[in-house]
């Protein structure tokens, strides 16, 4: 497992793995409205292999994170109110219930599907 990113509090240091922002990414995209599912790239096979959910990159920059977060929408949406969107989101709920600035969330939409298939 890679470093985890450090807050500092009142009680001492807390370290928070990117596993467990990765999985709050997640959680949080999937419960977006036009979200279908995550799809990854080259580089997120290979987090999965670090048992990251698929679609997500986590990096450091400073005290700050920075994520990518690939997406599947629903058909008939407009991809880009759905990406903001997600990507507002995600934003405000990394920060909130980890603590950690987040520097900037890309949104990539790989995939459109129809609510059938």
């Amino acid at each position: 497992m890679e470093a985890g990113h450090a807050v500092s509090s009142r009680f001492g240091r807390i370290t928070i793995s990117s596993e467990a922002i990765a999985q709050i990414v997640a959680e949080t995209a999937l419960e977006c409205y036009g979200v279908v599912g995550m799809k990854g790239s080259l580089r997120g096979q290979l987090a999965r292999a670090r048992r990251r959910p698929p679609g997500i990159e986590i990096r450091r920059e400073g005290g700050e994170v920075a994520i990518d977060l690939h997406v599947v929408v629903e058909y008939g949406l407009n991809l880009a109110e759905v990406a903001s969107s997600v990507g507002n989101r995600v934003e405000y709920e990394v920060q909130r219930l980890t603590g950690i600035p987040v520097r900037a969330v890309e949104v990539h939409v790989d995939d459109v599907r129809t609510g059938g298939k």
